[in-house]
């Protein structure tokens, strides 16, 4: 169990803080959406989890069986709906992996992205696409 404390601070701004870390960040409305954008908004973080946690789970994956995935980058896109309700329509990720493309391990390190947490908890009407690309 972990526990994240909120509170709002007034023009659209909230102080999230980490319960076991103590770390804090603070998230603000988006410009489209009345707020100033000085922030991550609340669905960027759902961006930000996506990637952070799709190369944790092909981290933890490498590292069992001695692969290196240093400088593994991704870069998600985030794009909300334009009619009501106002929500994620789609978080396209695409992963650049240090690694052959015809690496032994490929099909496991993909296996095991598409099985991390956030992207098994996203509604399945977001577009949740993953590209792997291999640059070893």
């Amino acid at each position: 169990m972990v526990e994240i404390a909120v509170r709002y601070e007034g023009q659209l701004r909230c102080k999230a803080e980490h319960g076991p870390s103590h770390t804090t960040l603070f998230t603000d409305a988006p410009v489209d959406n009345h707020g100033k954008g000085e922030s991550f908004s609340p669905t960027d973080l759902v961006a930000t989890a996506l990637p952070s946690c799709l190369m944790t789970i092909m981290g933890i994956y490498a590292e069992r069986h001695g692969i290196s995935l240093t400088g593994m980058t991704a870069r998600t896109v985030k794009v909300m709906t334009k009619e009501p309700p106002r929500r994620i329509a789609s978080l396209r990720t695409v992963v650049t992996v240090p690694l052959a493309a015809n690496h032994e391990a490929r099909a496991a390190l993909e296996n095991a992205a598409h099985t991390c947490p956030v992207h098994k908890s996203l509604h399945p009407d977001i577009d949740a696409a993953i590209e792997f690309v291999y640059v070893g």
